[in-house]
């Protein structure tokens, strides 16, 4: 037994320092395994470039959804409602948003709404701040007078967007039709059925609002051209339709011969109902609405007079819902393709007028644009989501 342990004892002498000797080879072959861990991490950082590469798309992707993964908060701040066209803008941008609601990119609107001066929607403005919304959607009551609140909102990082009415402040987006060229449209159509001269009067809407000072340089511009048209007067009937009516009843009373007039939106109902009333021995060429109830009251009159002829540029209320819509794309972090823009500061989304109404197309426009709708409802135009990528690189 002695001499078997003995000769154990002596193998495993023998064999001790191969195994050594093959343990110190074990190391070494783990060593470039230790190499090949950085080397195959290094792959990854070295692709860590299309990462990098791939930053400024998951950047812009980044707000598909607000910081945090949340929805943009959009507010709305608009001081005028006693105007149907206030009204249906407001309906259409809530269903409109509803839209980016469920598909969990936007939350309810934060809407600031109501009849006001400069100073109170200075104040709605500074709510909507206040309330950390994403963007701003301004209808603005004056040209100049919110300035100093938007370059605020601005500085905060707040996306704002004049609809409807252009400022010319700097960094403010505009949204809407081309005013100016807009009160031309129907400028131009009332010198030439005059025949480039008579009698006329005009009714305005809020003077000191944008929309307002941009169409009445677009008459005083076409005007210019017909120097045998005379503005016997001019009225404020501030988009009100009873205002409307009560300065055109004070018109006919004045100037009984006159021969046509200019006016815009609701003011035109008001305006026209005055001229019925009042029956004069001379029917004035009257300018008319792209609204339900205004092409109803054209229908009317063709049925006692079958020459009746008039016109009706549409001013869509949905210009607002567009707006939200560019709004919404560029909180996703979409570049703005600015050679598209226009206007006065070069940061306007000018939008086509939808539809002009004359007698060429009045009963076709009507029968298939107001069947169904109420007479408040005024011809519209939205762009889909799809065709605001025009403006967007």
């Amino acid at each position: 037994m002695n001499r078997k342990c003995s000769i154990l004892i002596l193998v495993l002498i023998v064999l001790l320092p191969m195994l050594v000797a093959c343990g110190e080879t074990a190391t070494p072959s783990a060593v470039p395994a230790a190499a090949d861990t950085p080397a195959a991490a290094a792959p990854t950082t070295a692709a860590a470039p299309t990462t990098a590469a791939a930053a400024p798309t998951t950047a812009a992707a980044a707000p598909t959804t607000a910081a945090g993964g949340k929805p943009f908060t959009i507010g709305i701040s608009n001081p005028f409602i006693s105007s149907e066209y206030r009204t249906q803008m407001i309906q259409e941008l809530i269903d409109t948003n509803k839209e980016y609601m469920a598909q969990g990119l936007t939350t309810d609107l934060v809407i600031e709404s109501a009849d006001t001066d400069v100073p109170g929607q200075i104040q709605q403005l500074q709510n909507l701040i206040n309330k950390g919304v994403d963007a701003i959607l301004v209808n603005p009551g004056d040209v100049n007078g919110l300035n100093d609140t938007l370059q605020d909102a601005i500085k905060k990082g707040i996306i704002v967007i004049s609809v409807d009415q252009e400022l010319a402040t700097p960094n403010v987006y505009n949204v809407g039709l081309d005013q100016h060229e807009w009160a031309k449209t129907s400028a131009k159509w009332l010198a030439e059925k005059l025949g480039g001269k008579g009698n006329i009067v005009e009714i305005e809407g809020i003077p000191g609002h944008p929309a307002n000072a941009a169409r009445m340089s677009g008459v005083d511009e076409v005007l210019k051209n017909y120097p045998d048209i005379k503005v016997l007067g001019k009225d404020a009937g501030k988009w009100d339709e009873a205002t409307g009516q009560q300065v055109m009843s004070n018109f006919v009373a004045a100037f009984p011969n006159m021969d046509g007039y200019w006016t815009q939106d609701g003011m035109a109902i008001g305006a026209f109902q005055a001229v019925l009333a009042a029956n004069p021995a001379k029917f004035p060429v009257p300018v008319l609405e792209g609204r339900c109830q205004a092409l109803q009251l054209w229908a009317d009159r063709l049925k006692v007079d079958p020459s009746f002829e008039s016109i009706a540029v549409a001013n869509p209320p949905g210009v607002a819902s567009t707006g939200l819509r560019i709004a919404v794309n560029m909180l996703q972090g979409k570049q703005v393709n600015k050679s598209k823009l226009g206007g006065t500061n070069g940061l306007s989304f000018v939008l086509p007028v939808p539809v002009t109404v004359t007698k060429d197309n009045f009963q076709q426009v009507f029968d298939s644009q107001c069947a169904g709708k109420p007479p408040a409802y005024l011809l519209d135009g939205i762009m889909t989501d799809q065709e605001v990528q025009q403006f967007f690189q």
